[in-house]
């Protein structure tokens, strides 16, 4: 199994646990021009959610989150690791870095699919998001 593995950045920052509020910060950032590789929204207590970013440029982010007043707390150190979807492919990597010794601090893992939700049930039909 073979992996694409290098060395990003990453940027968190925290909101209120309300609707919309990853939306906005996305929103912000695509028409800033700063291009996502990844994004987490993790929730941590009852009322707030840590948003992470991990952006293709991060001196880019750095610079226009300075000039927009964004606040944000990073650069942090990240892997991203990029691999074909195999059973076991997660079990293999993290072996690997366990045998290189690397104390992994927190793990993602998604594949690559088409999302699809019932945006709108009534209609009795399913919508794709992609597009």
């Amino acid at each position: 199994m073979a992996f694409h593995v290098r060395r990003i950045d990453y940027f968190s920052t925290t909101v209120r646990d309300d609707p919309g509020e990853a939306y906005k910060l996305l929103a912000i950032l695509a028409n800033l021009g700063v291009n996502l590789l990844a994004f987490t929204a993790v929730p941590i207590g009852p009322l707030h959610t840590q948003l992470t970013i991990f952006p293709e440029d991060s001196a880019k982010l750095t610079n226009e989150a300075k000039k927009n007043r964004l606040v944000l707390d990073g650069p942090h150190p990240a892997l991203l690791v990029q691999g074909d979807d195999e059973l076991g492919a997660l079990a293999e990597l993290h072996m690997k870095l366990t045998r290189a010794n690397v104390n992994v601090y927190a793990s993602t893992g998604v594949a690559s699919f088409v999302l699809r939700a019932a945006l709108n049930p009534s209609m009795g039909r399913t919508h794709a998001l992609d597009g």
